[in-house]
């Protein structure tokens, strides 16, 4: 890597599987709110307590936001009972495919840390730094990992996340980003991240290969990550 010099992978939807998206999803319609893009948009990737007013908000009824959030976790935990939280396939051969390339790695997210223990803990001598950064009162906490954590430029890193707003902080900053959106039958990530102007969307880590690596390496040292035009380059989709 010419330009690179970190890769910041965010924790669930893209190196743990997505337990989010189908326990909004239920949230809302189960409760008789309707579920759509701009929802899903306002809802993601957003500081807890705010996650929290906007579920309430959706389904009505004069639910608080604590009460929101409350009842929420409430339900991901019985989720999870049922569907267990599971490393995504291609995980740890991204990791050393990265540290080969000479770029230092860290997980990010919305949870406490003891969630990257948990399910990441056998990893952690793959990522460096802290391991693991929790973003959720810094969100999206692009440039808090870059420059606060890190000590280097945004546009040094590569962020890659499975929410598109995530992309619009990408954006502003300079900062490379490669999307992998949910695979969940009513996720609209996708669709918004093609909407952001995301050109490197991933069905798989294995798409994240060498060669994208070192595409992206390229775009970020001539400044044209963001500037070309905002076509999603869909790597291993077929599309």
């Amino acid at each position: 890597m010419t330009s690179l010099r970190l890769a910041a992978l965010n924790i669930d939807g893209v190196l743990l599987n997505d337990t989010f998206s189908p326990v909004i999803h239920h949230f809302i319609v189960s409760r008789g709110g309707t579920y759509t893009a701009e929802l899903e948009r306002s809802v993601f990737s957003q500081p807890q307590h705010i996650a929290g007013r906007l579920l309430a908000a959706a389904v009505g009824g004069g639910m608080t936001g604590e009460a929101a959030l409350a009842a929420y976790f409430e339900e991901r935990a019985a989720y999870v009972e049922r569907h267990p939280v599971t490393i995504t396939p291609g995980m740890h051969d991204l990791l050393l495919r990265l540290r080969r390339a000479g770029l230092r790695t860290v997980c990010y997210g919305g949870l406490a840390k003891g969630h990257f223990d948990r399910h990441l803990g056998r990893y952690a001598d793959l990522f460096d730094g802290p391991g693991y950064v929790c973003t959720n009162d810094i969100r999206p906490g692009f440039r808090e990992i870059t420059e606060d954590v890190f000590r280097i430029r945004p546009e040094q890193a590569l962020f890659v996340d499975d929410v598109a707003r995530t992309a619009d902080a990408a954006r502003e900053l300079g900062t490379a980003f490669v999307g992998h959106p949910s695979t969940f039958v009513h996720s609209h990530q996708r669709a918004l991240m093609r909407e952001a102007g995301v050109r490197h969307v991933i069905d798989s880590l294995d798409a994240l290969d060498d060669d994208l690596l070192h595409r992206i390496d390229r775009e970020a040292g001539s400044g044209s990550f963001w500037s070309a035009s905002p076509l999603v380059a869909a790597q291993g989709s077929g599309e």
